[in-house]
């Protein structure tokens, strides 16, 4: 296998969250799907897209530190999805990267503010728009997030967001959905 060489070695840093939210992008869209990168915003990228002829806007992320005793994960990941044709708005959802523990809760920790999330197998959801709200503003204010789950097997993991880019590519997103 050849090294990477030196004058790109630099770039990789920059272009690996790009590079795994579109990959992400790419796995949890189904159907027929026209997707496009608005554009990458620090830890963020800002996506739209049609999907089955309707307009969904949504901002996504990965973790900048992932810990825990597990010795396969998935990929882990955060979005936050606008679909105006089914009045939905901010629609925060976490992927674990392995199911979470049968009826458990995750926490959310931003700054201060602690959000319990539901589980259903691999994501994490509020429990309701308002949830969803109230999570939305602690991120814009926030500088990062910590999410803490368990596995079905028990295991306990601590993901680390950072939130550098955060309310720009919710902006974008508000601006390509027309979501005020």
């Amino acid at each position: 296998m050849k090294r990477i060489p030196r004058r790109f070695r630099a770039l990789l840093p920059l272009l690996a969250p790009t590079i795994a939210l579109v990959f992400i992008a790419s796995i949890v869209l189904s159907g027929p799907v026209r997707a496009g990168l608005i554009k990458t915003f620090g830890a963020w990228s800002a996506f739209d897209e049609t999907e089955g002829g309707r307009k969904v806007c949504y901002i996504g992320s990965t973790p900048t530190k992932q810990r825990g005793k597990y010795k396969k994960r998935g990929e882990a990941y955060i979005l936050v999805t606008h679909r105006p044709a089914e009045k939905t708005r901010g629609v925060v959802s976490i992927k674990a990267g392995y199911a979470y523990k049968k009826g458990s809760d995750v926490q959310v920790n931003v700054g201060s503010q602690r959000f319990m999330l539901f589980t259903d197998k691999d994501h994490a959801w509020a429990r309701d728009a308002g949830g969803d709200k109230k999570l939305v503003a602690a991120m814009q204010a926030g500088s990062q997030m910590i999410v803490t789950g368990s596995s079905g097997r028990g295991t306990k993991t601590v993901d680390t967001y950072s939130l550098s880019g955060f309310t720009a590519a919710l902006n974008a997103i508000n601006k390509a959905c027309g979501v005020k």
